[in-house]
């Protein structure tokens, strides 16, 4: 899709639409953002385990702190 190719009227159009509390999500609990920030972690360990690299070299590019 190109950029040209977006109708900005139809865009400003769902943009009226979004609601401040879509965007702020702080109905979400903190044990649930815990869990999600946890599985993000595991997903990305197991990327980095797939790719060969090890856990020193994965902190050495920077892909983990």
């Amino acid at each position: 899709m190109s950029i040209n190719s977006i109708d900005h009227n139809e865009i400003a159009d769902v943009s009226s639409k979004w609601d401040f509390k879509d965007e702020t999500a702080s109905n979400i609990s903190q044990y649930k953002r815990q869990q999600a920030e946890a599985r993000r972690r595991i997903e990305m360990l197991r990327d980095i385990r797939a790719s060969g690299l090890t856990i020193e070299e994965a902190k050495e590019l920077g892909l983990i702190h």
